[in-house]
């Protein structure tokens, strides 16, 4: 599966009134924003650069009847809380060096494994140096399920919690291509970052029924979590640089 680090996304805020502090997080090559806006008008202007990069190959047939639908999409999720949501679109093929050790992109084609990607920033009554006492007490309350796989992590940007829950559902033979039921294993890693800048708590979502590649993504996941960040990295590599003064 095939993923390299693309530009720095960041966490649009929520409506007036429930504001978090921003938060910064790198998503790899592969992941496709929907268009999340505010109006009508933001979610058809970015629901027609989504279709493009999603079906980079399509033309104006494909792309004109999607843009409405994925807009659609959008603006079911407007106060749902989810600031970020993503399509994660990846390569089977293996990767192989050309001539000059630069690697070579697959076409999708050749095979496709997918995910569902989202952040989401919900209010946490916490003072910026409470985020273990959040933390712990999200652990507490995941653990108590059986079925979580719920952890600490120790992330750079601070303390969080993961929980990760497979689940298997049974399909009706009329959505399955061989007319017979079957069953379908998913699998969803949650990782919960309370905000050092404010009283909010960040909750990163990978979800995916493509299990034979399960370790692939779980990879996917801890990279990006590994560039969550309070600060705009701009501002701390300006630190960095005056420090080293």
């Amino acid at each position: 599966m095939t993923a390299a680090t693309d530009p720095t996304s960041t966490l649009p805020t929520t409506p007036a009134g429930e504001e978090p502090p921003p938060l910064w997080f790198n998503v790899p090559e592969g992941f496709f924003a929907l268009p999340l806006a505010d109006t009508p008008e933001e979610r058809a202007e970015r629901a027609q650069t989504f279709v493009r990069a999603l079906y980079s190959s399509g033309d104006d047939t494909i792309w004109e009847p999607a843009a409405p639908y994925y807009a659609a999409i959008a603006e079911l999720m407007a106060g749902t809380g989810v600031s970020y949501a993503a399509m994660g679109l990846f390569s089977t093929a293996e990767d192989e060096g050309d001539e000059d050790g630069d690697v070579v992109r697959h076409s999708l084609t050749d095979g496709a494994v997918q995910c569902a990607f989202t952040v989401a920033a919900i209010p946490t009554d916490q003072a910026a140096s409470d985020t273990d006492i959040v933390a712990q007490g999200i652990l507490a309350v995941l653990s108590r399920d059986s079925y979580n796989d719920a952890r600490w992590l120790d992330l750079p940007c601070g303390p969080a919690v993961s929980c990760v829950t497979l689940r298997e559902h049974e399909l009706g033979p009329d959505v399955t291509a061989s007319g017979e039921a079957a069953d379908l294993l998913t699998g969803q890693i949650q990782v919960h970052v309370p905000f050092s800048t404010g009283p909010f708590t960040a909750i990163f979502t990978l979800y995916t029924a493509s299990m034979d590649y399960w370790a692939e993504f779980c990879d996917v996941m801890v990279a990006i979590l590994q560039t969550v960040s309070f600060a705009e990295p701009v501002e701390d590599m300006d630190a960095l640089h005056e420090a080293a003064d």
